[in-house]
């Protein structure tokens, strides 16, 4: 499966995904850079964490509106796929391709902390190695990471079955103390109706190797890429 990942001014996530899908998860990946509109050798798009832009106007306002952004539409036309984390949630959700917004946290501080997130939807090609009711445990490190909806959207999310993952205690338990945003309905990452981009504020890159605390966000590259863990190898279906 080929990777590109998107470089904005003010990135820093992008060499983390790189490293993980190059080195651990081992698929072909590049760098591309925010003014580039030509993904036709790319299957998925990563759109990385960091402060596109300098967050200026809002996180994610003007990567938003970035060319490479204004490309995605007929990229995913075309059968692609993309992938937003923390910034790129942001940037996904200014640009209209998720519905919905991420404002500043609730507490008004930056929070760097690790989380526990409910998975509710495993229909879709990033969640398929999943099983429903499963709780993975992710990094967070925003300070804009309240997301925020109107009450149809979030009737709409949940009767399309868009929510893909909310925050939880370790046992499962979606309860307003393990939300660490203020986000609504502990939203933690949705997926837009097609199933084909999937935003998350947690980061999975940095839960991909044991030595750094967990290997949990590995299961999203496994599940795009069809694939099985068995006893701790990577088998392709």
């Amino acid at each position: 499966m080929r990777f590109g990942v998107v470089v904005f001014p003010g990135t820093w996530s992008d060499c983390d995904f790189h490293y993980v899908i190059s080195e651990v998860v081992k698929q072909p990946v590049k760098y591309v850079w925010h003014r580039d509109r030509n993904l036709a050798d790319l299957d998925c798009v990563v759109l990385p964490g960091g402060f596109s832009y300098g967050d200026y106007l809002r996180a994610g306002a003007v990567a938003g509106r970035s060319p490479v952004v204004e490309a995605l539409p007929e990229f995913l036309a075309g059968g692609g796929l993309v992938l937003g984390s923390c910034n790129g949630f942001q940037i996904l959700c200014e640009a209209g391709l998720l519905p919905g917004a991420l404002m500043r946290n609730e507490c008004l501080q930056y929070r760097c902390q690790s989380t526990s997130l409910l998975v509710e939807n495993v229909d879709t090609p990033f969640t398929r190695a999943l099983r429903p009711g499963q709780v993975l445990t992710m990094p967070i490190s925003h300070g804009e990471g309240k997301y925020h909806a109107e009450p149809e959207t979030l009737r709409a999310l949940r009767q399309r079955h868009q929510v893909v993952f909310r925050y939880a205690t370790a046992a499962g338990q979606v309860t307003r103390a393990a939300n660490p945003n203020g986000s609504a309905e502990n939203i933690a990452g949705i997926i837009n109706e097609e199933g084909t981009v999937l935003g998350l504020m947690p980061h999975p890159e940095r839960a991909a190797e044991s030595a750094i605390g967990g290997t949990d966000g590995l299961q999203i590259f496994h599940s795009l890429l069809g694939s099985l863990v068995e006893d701790g190898t990577f088998t392709k279906r």
